[in-house]
């Protein structure tokens, strides 16, 4: 994996660059669409391209290990041709799935064992596991094994557990670097930042991930109960140490807003199950604000639901159709509102992108902040 950078703010550590893989060129700063099970929720592939512009995609290596399983993922040669996605893909390394399931798991410095969510049975995930199995299913950019913790959090378990997934980091590495791709590409490996909300561990977390000299980077922990302003003192001060010159993801944020203020604070790279989840749930995010589809006042609504977007779902269909769909639990609805939601995200950082380049992106932002994030 290579990254270049294209372009620095002026105003603010927001920048623009160009990370190439081995299934093609992701423009950043990006929004990656989570496809959990390996499939972006009510999305066809072709509408990830063509609509929604995606540019990559992510995995996970829990649900994927659990179903449809590695040798399945093997016979076909890997996610990439078991789902028909031929850009770049991105795995969770499963730390969060775990982490979620607290009434279901030990954990210990060997590893995770845990409880499967879908039959009971029994499993165990170390980091050389972990490694093994992000090299099966085949993704372009793989994740290091580690604890996130809750928030809130007392100090000491911060701690341990940062040091922990240090050590985990290393055995990460170790393993990574002693095994080859199965696939015939290469594969990267970022590591994760931890410690909580506490400053001096995020800041010695960083240090000592950025010490390992990886192609990428990854902040973890956030995002996961929190206030903003928490959340967004521990980005900045992170990114104030992680490498310039390698890109930086923040994991599971978020809202338009955090995608926003994140971006101008040095982030690179956002997830977030919100777009889909919310779009499910009759929540759509548009150019204009936010709109609960599910509102009476949509009802007779005969314009698109957003015309600024460009796409076939934003444009085609009207508020007042969407809204009947809702209303009928109609399954095209959800597939009508995640494609738009994901649209709006990816126009959002693609926006970002563009004012980043032509040097205006602080007033921009924040500007946009105020007008995505109203309620209509």
């Amino acid at each position: 994996m290579k990254f270049k950078l294209q372009a620095n703010d002026t105003d603010s550590s927001a920048r623009a660059g160009e990370i190439t893989t081995a299934h093609g060129q992701i423009q950043t700063p990006i929004f990656m669409p989570v496809g959990t099970a390996g499939t972006v929720k009510a999305v066809h592939q072709r509408e990830l391209k063509e609509d929604i512009q995606a540019q990559i995609i992510l995995g996970n290596t829990y649900h994927l290990y659990l179903r449809p399983g590695l040798d399945i993922l093997k016979k076909f040669g890997g996610l990439h041709k078991f789902n028909g996605w031929d850009r770049p893909i991105l795995t969770d390394s499963g730390g969060y799935q775990v982490y979620s399931l607290s009434d279901m798991r030990k954990i210990k410095e060997e590893g995770v064992t845990f409880q499967s969510h879908i039959d009971g049975s029994k499993h165990q995930f170390s980091p050389e596991i972990v490694m093994d199995i992000q090299r099966a299913i085949g993704a372009d950019i793989i994740m290091a094994f580690d604890e996130c913790t809750p928030y809130p959090c007392e100090y000491d378990y911060a701690k341990k557990s940062m040091e922990m997934t240090h050590r985990w980091l290393k055995r990460c590495c170790d393993r990574f670097d002693s095994t080859e791709p199965l696939y015939g590409y290469e594969q990267t490996l970022f590591p994760i930042v931890q410690g909580s909300t506490y400053k001096d561990l995020r800041k010695q977390s960083a240090e000592v991930i950025a010490s390992f000299e990886r192609d990428g980077n990854a902040i973890g922990g956030l995002s996961v109960g929190e206030p903003h302003e928490m959340m967004y003192e521990s980005t900045e001060l992170v990114c104030g140490i992680l490498p310039k010159d390698k890109p930086r993801y923040l994991m599971g944020v978020g809202t338009p807003e955090n995608i926003l203020e994140c971006i101008a604070l040095g982030v690179d790279m956002f997830d977030c199950v919100m777009p889909t989840r919310n779009a499910r749930n009759g929540m759509l995010f548009t150019t204009q604000g936010i709109i609960n589809i599910k509102n009476k006042k949509w009802e007779n609504d005969e314009t698109p639901i957003d015309p600024m977007l460009g796409g076939y779902a934003s444009t085609f269909y009207s508020k007042g159709y969407l809204r009947h769909l809702v209303q009928s639990k109609e399954i095209l609805a959800a597939q009508i509102a995640s494609i738009h939601n994901l649209s709006f995200y990816l126009w959002l950082v693609g926006q970002a992108r563009e004012q980043i380049l032509a040097g205006t992106f602080l007033p921009w932002k924040n500007k946009m902040v105020k007008q995505v994030m109203q309620r209509l």
